[in-house]
């Protein structure tokens, strides 16, 4: 199915003006809004590393703060969610306002699941995650996703600014991650031309700034590009299912602990390898958004120049839980353009471990 030319001009010149300064300057007079109407405490969410980021903004808001609850962690196992619930409980928050990247906004979520209690999001990294309504919590080693309209943040205030302290080894991989949302987006049997074109927008995007953000740290103009990228990705995945790639990263991530972003660095390019024979318009768009022949080469290359990890054994998988990582991939597996069968799970996860380059 493809659009109309006339449509697509006009979608295209929307997302032009779409820029993150733009949606900040949206999102500052939403949060005003916010600041008038709250009655009472506001807790603000993030990981103990990004305490004073949170304690910043605690400051701003004054008499309204309840604090800061710097606990968040990734995957967001159930017993900190729990934990979470109660502080919100015990403080008869308002809202939550979450400051740092897909841990902390995910924490916010997992509140938000039980209370419906708005969040206002401040993402620190380019996951996306604000920007959809899907949650995740980890219990018994399991990770298990889900999908509720209470848990889309109210408001995304975007500040290039805040991403300044994000280091390079975090920031490349966190932009992969926001990649892999749109290759998804590129072949979800629910997916639509508009989604298609969000997709590809948001690759193209991060694809040039990511590689100039590594270099260049304080180039707010990248980051700026990224967070847009980010926005996109964000957008593409709420709007549609996920496949094999999201099934394997939330099964590595929740049984196995490996870092998010970085376990869905290793995997991007051997999920789309995967995929590639079952789902070849989509291949064709991801690897004209990147600028490479092949989609899955394009991504492993882009890894290998924002310097992000490409093996698994190199960001803690054992080899002996390959087959364990397998077999749960494959029990319930998600939509996917090819079969999700045992034998071909297992060879992607080897792939990935080893961190071969896809063949062509």
């Amino acid at each position: 199915m493809q659009l109309p030319p006339s449509l697509r001009q006009a979608i295209e010149r929307e997302l032009a003006a779409c820029e993150p300064a733009k949606l900040r300057a949206a999102s500052a007079h939403l949060t005003r809004s916010y600041h008038q109407a709250l009655a009472g405490g506001v807790p603000h969410l993030s990981t103990p590393e990004q305490r004073a980021d949170a304690e910043d903004v605690a400051r701003r808001l004054g008499d309204l703060s309840a604090g800061v609850y710097d606990q968040a962690v990734m995957h967001v196992p159930i017993e900190t969610a729990r934990a979470a619930r109660e502080e919100a409980r015990r403080l008869n928050a308002d809202c939550c306002v979450a400051i740092g990247g897909g841990s902390t906004i995910g924490l916010g979520k997992a509140i938000a699941l039980e209370s419906s209690l708005p969040i206002l999001a401040i993402p620190t990294t380019y996951a996306g995650s604000e920007m959809t309504p899907i949650y995740g919590l980890t219990e018994a080693g399991i990770k298990k996703t889900g999908r509720d309209r209470r848990v889309l943040p109210k408001t995304v205030i975007y500040d290039p600014v805040l991403t300044l302290t994000l280091p390079a080894r975090i920031a490349g991989p966190s932009g992969m991650n926001a990649i892999a949302h749109c290759v998804e987006g590129l072949y979800a049997p629910d997916g639509n031309p508009i989604i298609s074109m969000f997709a590809a927008e948001g690759i193209r995007a991060l694809a040039r700034s990511l590689p100039t953000v590594v270099r260049e740290p304080k180039n707010l103009e990248a980051r700026s590009d990224a967070l847009y990228g980010a926005w996109l990705a964000g957008v593409v995945l709420g709007s549609v299912s996920i496949g094999i790639h999201h099934k394997l990263c939330h099964t590595l991530g929740g049984t196995f602990n490996l870092p998010h972003a970085e376990v869905h660095t290793v995997i991007l390019p051997h999920a789309t390898a995967f995929n590639r024979a079952a789902a070849p318009e989509a291949m064709r768009i991801a690897a004209a958004a990147l600028g490479a022949k092949d989609a899955a080469q394009g991504l492993y290359d882009l890894a290998i120049a924002v310097g992000a990890p490409i093996a698994l054994k190199d960001i803690g998988m054992p080899a002996d839980g390959l087959e364990r990582a397998a077999e749960l991939a494959t029990q319930n597996p998600y939509a996917n353009p090819r079969p999700v069968e045992y034998a071909g799970v297992l060879e992607l996860l080897r792939n990935a471990y080893a961190g071969t380059r896809p063949s062509a």
